[in-house]
C-alpha cells in the first residue's frame, strides 16, 4: 500500500508524513506534526500542531488533536501530543497538547478513545485503555494500563485511575480508582474486584484471591488507611499486582474512591 493523500487536505512544510499513510478529505496536518507509517487520518480529521502519532494510529472523522491547552496558565510553550502504536481514536474526539506542568499529553498504544472523547492537557494514559463515548477526562489525569472508562464519564483534574480498573457510565470520579477494582455512580463508589475484567487477562486466581482480601482490608472494614496497611502487609502474599495496589493506594494525592 502506498501513501495517499486527498488534494484537498492540508500539510504543513514542516509535517513528516511516514510511509503507507492515508489522509482523507479536507484532513490537516500542522506544524511540527509526525504521521507513522500505516496511519490512517480520515476525512476533516485535524492534528493542529506538535503532534506525533506512532505507526499504525487511526483518527476518526472531525477529531481534533494537538489543539492548544485550555488552562488559563499556558503561555504558548512548545508542548506535545503523543500517541501510541496501534491506538485509535474514532470520532470528534479533543487531544489538547500539555502545558509547562508536564510538556506533553500521552496516550498509550493500542488504546480505543471512542467517540466524542476529551482529553485534557498533560493527561497520560497507559497501554490498552478504552475510554468510552463523551467521556470527559480533566487535565493532569493519568490512567494507568488496561483500565475501561464507559461512556459520559467525567473524571475530576489530577485523579488517578488505576491499572484493569473499570469505570461505570455516567459516574463522576473527583477522586482516585485503585487498580483491579470497578466503581460506577454519581456519587461514585467501589463494587469489588473488575472480576471479569481480571478473568479475560488471565490472572492467577491466587493473585485474585489476594487482591479481594485486600480490597476487604480497605473498603470493607473497619480500619483506616494506616492500618489496613499495615495488617496487608503482615497477612497478603506480596506478588507485584498486590504491591502496586498498596503503592496506589498509599500514595494518592487526592484520597480513594471508598
Amino acid at each position: 500500500m502506498s501513501t495517499r493523500i486527498d488534494p484537498t487536505a492540508t500539510i504543513d512544510p514542516s509535517a513528516q508524513i511516514g510511509a503507507d499513510v492515508q489522509i482523507g478529505a479536507h484532513a490537516i496536518v500542522g506544524p511540527g506534526c509526525v504521521v507513522g507509517d500505516c496511519c490512517v487520518l480520515a476525512p476533516r480529521a485535524t492534528l493542529e500542531r506538535n503532534v506525533r502519532l506512532a505507526p499504525g494510529v487511526r483518527v476518526g472523522i472531525g477529531s481534533v488533536i494537538g489543539g492548544d491547552p485550555q488552562d488559563l496558565k499556558f503561555q504558548g510553550e512548545e508542548t506535545w501530543v503523543e500517541i501510541g502504536e496501534g491506538t485509535v481514536i474514532r470520532e470528534y474526539a479533543t487531544i489538547n497538547r500539555g502545558t509547562a506542568e508536564s510538556y506533553r499529553t500521552t496516550v498509550g498504544k493500542g488504546c480505543f478513545i471512542m467517540t466524542y472523547v476529551h482529553l485534557a492537557h498533560d493527561c497520560h494514559v497507559g497501554d490498552g485503555v478504552i475510554i468510552s463515548n463523551a467521556t470527559q477526562i480533566a487535565g493532569h489525569v493519568t490512567v494507568e494500563d488496561r483500565a475501561i472508562i464507559s461512556g459520559l464519564v467525567a473524571v475530576h483534574q489530577f485523579v488517578r485511575i488505576g491499572a484493569f480498573s473499570f469505570i461505570g457510565g455516567a459516574s463522576r470520579v473527583p477522586k482516585d480508582i485503585p487498580p483491579y477494582l470497578k466503581a460506577v455512580g454519581n456519587p461514585v463508589k467501589l463494587y469489588g474486584l473488575n472480576s471479569v475484567g481480571l478473568q479475560r487477562a488471565n490472572f492467577d486466581p491466587a493473585v485474585l484471591r489476594e487482591l479481594k482480601r485486600a480490597y476487604r482490608l480497605f473498603f470493607r472494614s473497619e480500619l483506616n488507611v494506616s492500618q489496613a496497611m499495615e495488617r496487608a502487609r503482615q497477612e497478603l502474599v506480596m506478588c507485584p499486582e498486590v504491591e502496586h495496589f498498596l503503592e496506589f493506594v498509599g500514595q494518592s494525592a487526592r484520597g480513594v474512591v471508598m
